[in-house]
């Protein structure tokens, strides 16, 4: 069962929804000419839960319930600090799903005791599928980590390059700037726009890209707008936060319109972090 039927489901049951559901056909899509592909995001919340305990093992079994091929991580540390107990949690992720792992920096500081690892906080990706490049892109932040900041490039956007069935594909993961106020995050959509732009400009075939990420804005948000251009909204059907009775919908999986379909989408119910999941099944043309 996919996770946009279990979810339509419990809506059904609950009666918010008609029984008239079925996926969205895929017009001229077929076995031997689309390769598929299930991806997920999530903000995990330093690993901590709605309740705001720490539980990787909590979040671990979430995501090996998505059973997901390709999954974007935010909010991720790296020997931070005490609210993570100082460990590594993509990598910890990784090894549990038995999955590959990149990992891309917001903040990397100097560690507070000599000689350990530097305290890193950032996002990352986990595959199943070999990472044949990985890149950690500068876009416009507003930094919490230093007084009376002021708009500056700065890294954290994540992009790896992974090879699906023999198919190269682009998988970019962002955490987009939190405030009320839009100018950052209009700044950082024209980043993303311009990193996207360049690779499909240096492909000599068809570039398929995927952007995974927690966007801190709803899908009609004039500031992303100028994304939708080349870009599609795999549109899950349901609001992402706050885990427990969501409002909103700012987490999104988002596929380049003319290499990729979505099949099918959906958010996932769990309180393991203070965000919900989005998983989405998607088709990569030849």
């Amino acid at each position: 069962m996919s996770l946009r039927r279990r979810t339509v489901e419990v809506l059904v049951a609950a009666g918010l929804l008609g029984t008239a559901f079925a996926p969205p056909a895929v017009a001229g899509e077929g076995p031997g000419r689309a390769v598929p592909l299930r991806v997920a995001t999530y903000n995990i919340h330093a690993g901590a839960g709605m309740d705001d305990v720490f539980d990787l093992d909590r979040q671990a079994a979430e995501l090996r319930s998505l059973d997901a091929d390709v999954i974007g991580l935010q909010e991720v540390d790296a020997h931070w600090g005490t609210r993570s107990e100082w460990r590594d949690l993509a990598a910890e992720l990784a090894e549990r799903l038995d999955m590959r792992v990149s990992f891309a920096p917001v903040y990397s500081l100097d560690p507070e005791t000599p000689g350990a690892p530097r305290r890193e906080f950032g996002v990352a990706v986990l595959s199943r599928y070999r990472i044949v490049s990985a890149e950690n892109h500068e876009i416009t932040r507003l930094s919490t980590q230093v007084p009376d900041p002021v708009p500056a490039p700065a890294p954290g956007f994540g992009e790896v390059v992974v090879r699906v069935k023999g198919l190269p594909v682009h998988v970019y993961v962002t955490h987009l700037d939190y405030r009320a106020d839009p100018s950052v995050r209009t700044a950082q959509v024209a980043d993303t726009r311009r990193i996207m732009a360049e690779d499909r400009a240096r492909g000599r075939q068809r570039v398929r890209q995927i952007l995974l990420g927690d966007f801190n804005a709803a899908p009609s948000a004039p500031e992303l707008a100028p994304l939708w251009r080349e870009l599609t909204d795999a549109e899950p059907g349901g609001p992402t936060y706050p885990a427990q009775d969501p409002v909103q919908r700012i987490d999104y999986v988002a596929v380049s319109k003319d290499s990729v379909r979505v099949r099918d989408a959906a958010v996932a119910e769990t309180l393991a972090s203070d965000h919900r999941p989005v998983v989405a099944d998607l088709l990569l043309r030849r």
